[in-house]
């Protein structure tokens, strides 16, 4: 199949463009990168010398997607609305990495991201394969989730959606490695900044919030409100979740083990831990795995769940192929079967 990267000199577009050249079904159309157009993809990231050197081209050129089945847009927020109109238009699907189609409600994606919605009723789906594949199956727009969201939303969904927990009491502590800042230079991702370093940034106000919230509300039926608090790690790449929740009356440490089981058993990217498990960056990182772990603490009547993935990959470039082939009927783990990097 015929696809496109546009926006592949970033990191979650390289990650993608490096999953993608391995796929068994896809030819690689183009890629684009608008500070870097006609340059080879080796000159932003030369560790793809002598395994892929096409030239990168402008995404202006509307035309050079025409006989594409499908195009990953990795664009920052408020960018991919301008050229996923038209091509859906032409019938192209997209999967958007960023965050202009992760919203039903437009509204929320405007009061969040000061940036006006210029694709309403777009009819994207959630791009979080666990929990809407049935509806990406038939989606012609899926906005990929976000990493911070797909680490918590998937600790959090099986408590949600069986009502073990009050979905007005969750706190999630996240860390993250400084790749997810994106590849632009920034005076707080610096080495000199960082190194020996950890900081929490947009306490109570992270874009990722609603996005979360709506995930939790849709499974569990009841309006989630949480308190999301991030943290830059001095590490390259990888996320830890950890999910604080009240436990709802009567709910026992067997109920909140079935719960899971039920949710994830079948699911192969999903790994669980089980209960008084440790998930760590390190053994999913370059992988699209999302690992689990959960503990009660019956002195708070909580409930903890732990989980460790990849920002890049499940958090990003590796969830995006995951709904790609669910899109177009491959088998899910079609592409992604690197196994994490150790040590």
């Amino acid at each position: 199949m015929k696809v496109s990267i546009i926006g592949a000199t970033g990191y979650a577009g390289a990650e993608l463009l490096g999953i993608l050249i391995n796929h068994p079904e896809v030819e690689i159309a183009h890629i684009t990168s608008e500070s870097q157009t006609g340059a080879s993809i080796t000159e932003a990231y030369p560790h793809l010398r002598g395994i892929y050197d096409k030239k990168l081209t402008s995404m202006k050129d509307l035309s050079q997607f025409a006989d594409n089945q499908a195009v990953f847009i990795a664009l920052p927020h408020g960018h991919a609305m301008a050229i996923g109109k038209p091509l859906a238009e032409q019938g192209v699907k997209i999967i958007d990495l960023g965050a202009d189609y992760r919203f039903r409600d437009e509204s929320i994606y405007e009061q969040w991201y000061k940036v006006t919605h210029t694709h309403v009723q777009s009819g994207a789906v959630y791009g979080l394969t666990e929990l809407y594949r049935d509806q990406i199956k038939k989606a012609k727009i899926v906005g990929n989730a976000g990493c911070y969201t797909t680490a918590s939303i998937l600790a959090l969904a099986p408590l949600a959606k069986k009502h073990l927990i009050d979905v007005k009491s969750i706190v999630v502590d996240a860390k993250s490695g400084v790749s997810g800042a994106g590849r632009g230079l920034n005076l707080g991702s610096h080495f000199a900044e960082m190194f020996d370093n950890l900081k929490a940034y947009n306490i109570g106000g992270h874009r990722h919030t609603p996005e979360i919230e709506q995930a939790l509300t849709d499974v569990s039926g009841q309006e989630a409100i949480i308190s999301f608090t991030p943290h830059l790690i001095p590490m390259s790449r990888g996320i830890l979740s950890t999910c604080y929740a009240t436990l709802a009356a009567g709910v026992t440490p067997a109920d909140v083990d079935q719960a899971f089981e039920e949710l994830y058993s079948q699911e192969h990217f999903i790994r669980l831990l089980g209960r008084g498990g440790y998930p760590a960056v390190k053994n999913t990182r370059g992988s699209n795995f999302c690992d689990l772990g959960w503990h009660i603490d019956p002195r708070t009547n909580r409930v903890v769940v732990v989980s460790a993935i990849d920002n890049l990959v499940k958090g990003a470039a590796g969830q995006a192929v995951q709904n790609f082939n669910v899109m177009f009927g491959f088998a899910e783990n079609t592409g992604l079967t690197k196994i994490a990097l150790y040590p």
